[in-house]
């Protein structure tokens, strides 16, 4: 069985919590796509853990993990994201953590070039992370880039990075005046990063390749969500990786394989952390109050995340461009403080109401219309069947259901791994 757990939103939805819930039921959990700039939160009985790169079925004694070939790995940011596992008494050994030798190294180069371009955007920026997410997938594409496999040929990968860094100074120094790259400079910090994780590094495509085979069960995991995917985002506003189910496989080294099943998290609100078009925003009072009823800050950044109700329109676009089978819904008890919860069920676009999700222009021109739903004002945190939640509750999950047009067979009621409900 192959299984993606995929964001139907612009990120932030709860995939980590849903991963490490599911990921008792897995063999091996993948991540496919994406670098740290973006985190997935984790509460279980052993603390609170903010992963980055790593995949959160690595807090599950038993299971697999993979970094698959669609991803960008900072190296120094996943040595101190498994010191931090470590310190905690999570085991993080090449057995249980397997890197794709294709996966590319996002190197210091990147972020330089990131900073950079941000600061010379001023206004205009497009909200990122700073992490070098952008240029290092430019890189990739461009053929210039710099993959786990070459860890394990050090003089190989000096011949490379002296062409590499020649053309990558004439931006660098010729475009932004910025002091030079050295090829010893990006050498030292790969043999200092680079060394701990040659064990970890192997052709994952053909050791998923051979799971699958042998019947063994596979969660995929994906970063960020359908809105911030680079072809079906809201471009230019987007990651640089393909955040769709339809690419897991690709991004895990098994394109040869087909999903059995994509599970779509999504939030029972809506939340956003950087740039671009986010229709139903609120603002003043009233976002501060979800804000912080929601813990609305983003686990890679610290960033306050733009807040609002529920989208419609937004969420069933994202249900089918994630092919969703079934729907996870997280922090339903986060609303519980309203008397009445506004939903977003269309949009107002030069006057005229649509119920599909616009893009480019006509995305930035969109307006709200919502309909009130009413709430249930009460703690529901210690919920754990649906008989237990108040009719007003059931009734808003019902609604959400109807409204994106898919199942949802799980609701989170708490941060915690043991609070959920089976639907």
């Amino acid at each position: 069985m192959l299984t993606a757990i995929t964001g139907i939103n612009w990120g932030d939805e709860g995939k980590g919590r849903m991963v490490d819930l599911l990921s008792e039921n897995y063999d091996v959990v993948v991540r496919y796509q994406g670098g740290n700039n973006a985190g997935h939160t984790v509460v279980n009985p052993r603390g609170k853990f903010i992963l980055n790169l790593l995949p959160s079925g690595i807090l599950r004694s038993g299971v697999v993990n993979v970094m698959g070939n669609g991803m960008v790995i900072d190296l120094e940011h996943l040595n101190g994201e498994i010191k931090n596992l470590r310190d905690a008494g999570v085991s993080v050994t090449p057995e249980n953590l397997k890197i794709s030798d294709k996966a590319v190294i996002c190197l210091p180069y990147h972020k330089l070039l990131d900073n950079l371009e941000e600061d010379r955007l001023g206004d205009a920026k497009f909200g990122s992370t700073r992490r070098g997410i952008a240029p290092v997938y430019g890189d990739k594409y461009m053929k210039r880039a710099v993959r786990m496999g070459e860890l394990l040929h050090p003089e190989d990968l000096r011949r490379r990075l002296e062409g590499i860094v020649d053309w990558k100074n004439l931006t660098v120094v010729g475009g932004y005046h910025s002091d030079p790259i050295t090829v010893d400079g990006v050498m030292e910090w790969l043999e200092t990063y680079g060394a701990p994780l040659r064990d970890h590094v192997c052709d994952t495509g053909l050791y998923l390749d051979q799971m699958e085979k042998a019947g063994k069960k596979i969660l995929f995991e994906a970063q960020l969500g359908a809105l911030r995917d680079i072809d079906f985002g809201i471009y230019p506003y987007t990651t640089s990786s393909s955040t769709i189910a339809a690419y897991a496989p690709i991004g895990a080294g098994i394109p040869n394989h087909k999903l059995s099943k994509s599970i779509g998290i999504m939030k029972a609100y809506s939340s956003c952390v950087g740039e671009g078009p986010f229709t139903v925003e609120l603002f003043g009072e009233e976002g501060e109050k979800l804000r912080q009823a929601g813990g609305e800050f983003g686990a890679a950044t610290g960033r306050p995340r733009r807040v609002g109700p529920f989208d419609c329109v937004a969420s069933r676009y994202g249900v089918r461009m994630q092919g969703a089978d079934e729907i996870a819904l997280t922090k339903l008890d986060v609303l519980s403080y309203l008397d009445r919860i506004p939903v977003c069920v269309a949009y107002e676009v030069d006057g005229q109401r649509t119920t599909e999700f616009p893009t480019g222009a006509a995305l930035d021109r969109a307006k709200p219309i919502y309909e009130y739903v009413p709430g249930w004002q009460c703690d529901i945190s210690g919920c754990r069947r649906i008989q237990d939640l108040p009719k007003a509750a059931v009734d808003y999950i019902h609604f959400l259901e109807q409204a994106v047009g898919c199942h949802i067979s799980y609701v989170s009621v708490g941060a915690a791994r043991e609070q959920y409900i089976v639907m």
